[in-house]
């Protein structure tokens, strides 16, 4: 620990709300209190703050705002473009294509449309966490109807082709859906440029507030309404407007693509640096996810020998936030199902370290970092029997 200070490296979890957003909030928590839906005066400023949060939104990912729908989360967002796609084009097919390695907003959906009588296809990844382009070629059918395939790995950062996927998927006449809650403000997206039919987003991945998100959805295509009521949301998600929050995500939006281009080099420097020492240092220790093609603040390392459950104990006795994969998961004592997807040994999975940066984080807190990685895994390590074992085996 640096003079008492926390060092958040668990950015892929959640991320502090920026004060300048906290700030845009409040008086919709007070004296802005109208409903957004309501035709008086009082309430249509409300409802320009709305407006204002979906053009900025939109303007991000080279959108129109008619295409911006406003949603409680990530996994909403996910439910609803794997669902409500599912639905609306059965008559046309009921076979959809994902990947193995999905966050569980996406492979629980699917596993419930399968019950459902839909037919899922599963993709492979090679060791890097990336699919292949033929694989994906291969699996489709004339009763496709869906291809989702996240924009980048929530766990080990690779990042997937998605333009060729996109490309792909407008000349079969398939909808395309990305779950981009970890690469949205983090990499510059342009939804045209992509064919990008549906994209999923998280404000508290980038500084926003919990509870928000939006689903881009192209106009024209083809979905069922999520949630049936008012008009809200244009008729597809009932429901008054969560006005605090929708013009807390547009600030947060606003003020991570503001900074991106700095974010990236920084980050970048980083996470490099993280990489190069750790691997340089520490024996045994693989890089999950690819070298270069990977988001900028995102390093996953595996341990051989160690249970990375341990790591995470020690290093928070030292003041660090990591963690050992997806939050979405923490509990369970399955290693984790995207690194087993890269081949992975059980015992070479359980003993995994994730670490992703944030704006804050500094080279003085990262040296610390290394350090004391360096330090715990071998301090693990010397009372692992496996290690022991392998090292007496070696001589």
């Amino acid at each position: 620990m640096i003079d008492n200070k926390i060092i958040y490296l668990d950015h892929a979890a959640t991320t502090a709300l920026d004060s300048r957003v906290l700030s845009e909030m409040l008086p919709f928590f007070g004296e802005k209190f109208g409903n957004p839906s309501s035709v008086y005066t009082f309430a249509s400023g409300n409802r320009e703050a709305v407006n204002n949060s979906r053009r900025i939104i939109a303007e991000t990912l080279g959108a129109k705002p008619s295409e911006i729908y406003f949603t409680a989360g990530g996994s909403e967002s996910d439910n609803w473009a794997i669902k409500g796609a599912a639905f609306a084009n059965r008559d046309k097919g009921k076979h959809i294509i994902t990947t193995k390695i999905e966050h569980h907003a996406v492979l629980h959906t699917t596993e419930y449309l399968s019950e459902q009588g839909f037919d899922i296809t599963y993709l492979d990844v090679d060791e890097n966490g990336i699919i292949s382009l033929y694989d994906l070629k291969q699996a489709i059918r004339p009763d496709t109807i869906l291809i989702s395939v996240m924009f980048a790995n929530n766990e080990i950062g690779s990042i997937q082709p998605i333009n060729e996927i996109g490309e792909i998927a407008k000349e079969h006449n398939i909808l395309f859906h990305t779950d981009a809650v970890q690469a949205y403000a983090q990499l510059p997206i342009d939804v045209n440029d992509l064919n990008i039919d549906m994209l999923s987003a998280s404000g508290h991945k980038f500084n926003g507030p919990k509870g928000t998100g939006f689903l881009y959805i192209k106009n024209g295509t083809k979905i069922d309404n999520f949630i049936h009521g008012g008009q809200q949301e244009r008729g597809k998600r009932a429901g008054t407007e969560n006005v605090p929050g929708i013009v807390g995500i547009g600030k947060a939006a606003f003020l991570a693509h503001e900074s991106m281009s700095g974010r990236i080099q920084n980050e970048t420097e980083l996470r490099d640096y993280i990489i190069d020492n750790i691997l340089l240092k520490i024996p045994y220790a693989r890089l999950n996810g690819h070298r270069t093609k990977r988001l900028p603040n995102n390093v996953n390392f595996s341990f051989q020998f160690i249970e990375g459950e341990s790591l995470l104990i020690l290093l928070d006795m030292a003041g660090i936030c990591a963690s050992s994969g997806s939050a979405c998961t923490s509990g369970s004592t399955d290693p984790s199902h995207v690194l087993t997807a890269l081949g992975l040994p059980n015992e070479v999975a359980r003993g995994s370290l994730r670490l992703t940066l944030g704006a804050e984080n500094t080279k003085e807190e990262i040296d610390f970092v290394i350090n004391q990685i360096i330090k715990n895994v071998e301090q693990l390590r010397n009372s692992s029997p496996q290690y022991e074992d392998y090292n007496r085996r070696s001589i």
